[in-house]
């Protein structure tokens, strides 16, 4: 993990993700085009916040998830953040994750 990642905290229950690369060619050999690689539902959990707050006491909410996780990610939503790495990272909210992957 860069220094950069490191200094990215998430704040109340947004989770940072990195998404999973998609193969760029099928099991017969075919080299896909950009646009012909289907966007990966799967992502490494690469960064969490402290969790949301509970109303009546004001206590943080223990996060689902934690660094170093595979989870199953929405297909749409999410907000893009771009870092020098060069690969997809994705900010959501705990209840955006679909599951946890083992």
């Amino acid at each position: 993990m860069t220094s950069l990642i490191k200094r990215v905290i998430p704040t109340l229950d947004r989770i940072l993700v990195r998404r999973a690369e998609a193969a760029n060619v099928t099991k017969g050999g075919i080299v896909l085009t950009e646009k012909g690689v289907e966007r990966m539902v799967e992502g490494t959990v690469v960064a969490v916040g402290p969790g949301s707050r509970n109303p009546q006491s004001g206590n943080y909410i223990p996060m689902g998830v934690k660094e170093g996780d595979r989870v199953l990610l929405p297909k749409y939503g999410g907000t893009r953040v771009d870092m020098e790495d060069q690969k997809e990272y994705v900010l959501y909210r705990e209840a955006d994750i679909l599951a946890k992957l083992e």
